[in-house]
């Protein structure tokens, strides 16, 4: 579930009812991809961009990655159209997953092959995610590491320091219907 925004038009790091000390109420909040594309499908700018996270994720499935989840954070989860007074440009986003392969030959031929989705340049331009990759294969100190750069990089805002949170998503989820959802809110727009 997908909290509402607090008074300072972002995802609160906690469930204030509940408090920052219970675990199902903090961020990372667990969500499907349909339950963000309904939350996050209002604009058009906001559809293009799930569009491209829709393929993106597409993508990532379609070269093996199955086992993980993602982060989706930034401008894009905020209520940005009234607090920048501009809508978001791109979805920030940390994939957590597992190697398709135990081969590192192999695993690095996939790497080198699909730039688009491991060089966060490359995603940025392809399908408007600003997308990296934490390799959940390594060994459990460098996740951990990573792990603490993403939440710390993710849980503030970069420019006012505000504490906010993010979502957390499957990447085997239900994105067949997801991408109907996103072509019912373009019809409907």
């Amino acid at each position: 579930m997908i909290p509402e925004l607090n008074q300072s038009g972002v995802l609160p790091p906690f469930i204030p009812d509940q408090g920052p000390t219970d675990r199902a109420g903090m961020a990372p909040y667990k969500a499907t991809i349909s339950e963000f594309v309904l939350r996050y499908a209002h604009s058009p700018e906001r559809r293009a961009i799930l569009r491209g996270l829709l393929e993106y994720r597409k993508k990532l499935r379609k070269v093996g990655i199955l086992e993980g989840f993602q982060w989706l954070d930034g401008s894009f989860v905020e209520n940005v159209e009234i607090s920048r007074g501009r809508p978001p440009a791109d979805v920030d986003l940390v994939t957590f997953a597992f190697r398709p392969t135990n081969d590192l030959d192999q695993w690095q031929g996939i790497v080198t092959g699909n730039t688009d989705l491991f060089l966060p340049s490359k995603s940025k331009a392809q399908y408007q995610c600003d997308a990296y990759f934490v390799d959940l294969n390594t060994h459990p100190i460098h996740v951990v590491s990573n792990t603490r750069y993403w939440f710390g990089l993710f849980s503030h805002q970069r420019d006012s320091y505000l504490w906010k949170g993010m979502v957390e998503i499957p990447i085997a989820c239900e994105d067949d219907n997801a991408f109907e959802i996103l072509e019912r809110e373009e019809g409907d727009a």
